[in-house]
């Protein structure tokens, strides 16, 4: 969840300007938040959300407790495979989290029928990502999925229109979803080099290997 601060400051002669910060995690606003009010200057400091509602300091801290022990932190990358020949279609999903103060890599594949494209096949494969998010029992929380497709992204982030019904029709499914379970999305487009394991994934998923697992990662970087 990201939160922007907004706050009176009074100077020693009286006058008076009100501030609005940028936003930013709710961890972070509350740390600033706290050192704003410590000045002894600030009045009417107050914590909101991208939908406007206010939250108070304690709230913030409530809302931290309980995310430390449910998935947090998360990225999501995800891939389609189309094969034109047989009409088949791969998905490929990994997603990166943090839980207990440990982090943990999910992997998941599967194969999909009645397909028409290439694109539907992305779109399948970011479907798959956000149920496997509800699975995994990630909620309220701002999620970063990447892809390598320019219109998933493009589309699913308003950039560009979905004229094909059968890709509005994908993208409507997945935004119901996610606000279903409260998930902001960001998007973000990346070259393939950069998304080669859900590439991956996806490879293997029109082979016929089925991949699913869930490891902890020693490092963070740790791919």
């Amino acid at each position: 969840m990201e939160l922007y601060i907004e706050w009176t400051y009074r100077s020693k002669n009286g006058t008076e300007a009100t501030f609005r910060s940028e936003f930013m995690p709710a961890a972070h606003a509350l740390t600033i938040g706290e050192d704003i009010e410590k000045t002894g200057r600030a009045r009417n400091l107050t914590y909101n959300d991208k939908h406007d509602s206010t939250w108070m300091a304690k709230e913030i801290k409530k809302y931290l407790k309980e995310m430390e022990t449910e998935p947090h932190n998360v990225k999501v990358y995800f891939d389609g495979g189309y094969d034109i020949q047989s009409g088949l279609a791969g998905l490929g999903v990994s997603i990166y989290y943090e839980q207990n103060g440990k982090s943990y890599r999910m992997r998941r594949n599967a194969p999909a029928q009645g397909l028409a494209s290439n694109n539907e096949a992305e779109y399948a494969a970011l479907h798959l990502a956000v149920v496997e998010l509800e699975l995994l029992d990630v909620h309220h929380q701002t999620v970063q999925f990447i892809g390598d497709s320019q219109v998933v992204i493009n589309q699913m982030s308003g950039e560009w229109p979905a004229y094909e019904k059968e890709l509005a029709n994908w993208a409507d499914r997945i935004d119901n979803k996610l606000k279903n379970v409260g998930i902001e999305p960001q998007f973000e487009l990346v070259p393939r080099k950069l998304n080669a394991e859900a590439d991956r994934l996806a490879t293997q998923a029109l082979q016929g290997i089925d991949i699913t697992g869930q490891i902890e990662l020693q490092d963070s970087n740790e791919k």
